[in-house]
């Protein structure tokens, strides 16, 4: 097996190519698996593209790199999308991704940091990332490093208190080098958020935390470049993105099914995906 050193994409187009790559390798290595959460990895492919191409900084040759900035997935059930990223950056060997889920697999269902490189939280229930972040945060400011914490969020994992809780800490404390994204694609595992928890006004719930809120398109790779860069400008304050996505994002039969949340495709299912992700 090989793993090859991660590069900068710098145009737009090229990012969108390799968001188009990591929901193929979703697709495959879920499919493959016979389980997985195929609906919100997909959601969140654009957003981790911009991340781990463009904006954060790290090394996968060095994975514990002192001042790497922190990609913590809060929404560990969507460990493809993250998976996917590591291996076309260098992390894991890109081959590796047909062994989600197995047993002895370092890719297991939910992400796990003693097992998997360039992974910074083990993660399972929903709701604890926020408040992990905030202390990886704080730590980078005790020990005087300018690393940066970036946190992914589900928006039906903002159901839970700790969220909160958290959101409240990081205000308090003026964590200005933590951005949460929110993959605020409108569905939980059980239906739509309007009728299980209704999160409404989500972004006024933010900013009355005392947050900075930055409002996206979450599968337009020019906003989300720009949001995490207006988001390194603020002071004082923790920054949040709402990123407007769409659950199962291209894949037509998965689009805005929340049946498609933790189910996976079946081979002809499988072979129809990608031939729409071409």
């Amino acid at each position: 097996m090989t793993t090859k050193k991660a590069t900068k994409l710098e145009s737009f187009n090229e990012l969108e190519v390799m968001a188009k790559k990591l929901r193929r390798h979703i697709i495959e290595m879920i499919g493959r698996a016979g389980s997985g959460h195929p609906g919100g990895s997909l959601s969140a492919a654009d957003i981790v593209t911009c991340l781990y191409f463009n904006v954060l900084r790290h090394d996968p040759l060095n994975p514990k790199w002192p001042d790497r900035d922190r990609f913590i997935l809060s929404k560990g059930h969507a460990a493809p999308v993250l998976y996917s990223a590591l291996a076309e950056c260098g992390y894991i060997p890109v081959e590796s991704l047909s062994t989600l889920r197995k047993i002895d697999s370092t890719l297991q269902g939910h992400a796990d940091s003693h097992h998997t490189p360039g992974v910074e939280l083990t993660a399972g229930s929903l709701g604890q990332g926020l408040s992990f972040s905030v202390g990886v945060a704080l730590a980078g400011r005790l020990s005087l490093k300018t690393y940066r914490v970036y946190t992914l969020l589900g928006d039906g994992e903002c159901d839970e208190g700790q969220v909160w809780e958290a959101a409240m800490s990081a205000a308090h404390f003026k964590v200005d080098s933590l951005t949460a994204i929110v993959d605020n694609n409108g569905l939980q595992i059980d239906g739509w958020n309007k009728d299980v928890m209704n999160l409404d006004p989500f972004n006024d719930k933010w900013k009355a935390f005392g947050w900075h809120v930055i409002d996206v398109d979450g599968h337009s790779i020019p906003q989300l470049l720009e949001a995490f860069k207006e988001a390194q400008s603020v002071k004082e304050k923790p920054s949040v993105i709402i990123a407007h996505t769409v659950k199962g994002k291209g894949v037509s039969f998965m689009e805005n099914q929340a049946g498609f949340h933790g189910k996976a495709p079946d081979a002809e299912q499988v072979k129809i995906a990608l031939e729409e992700l071409k």
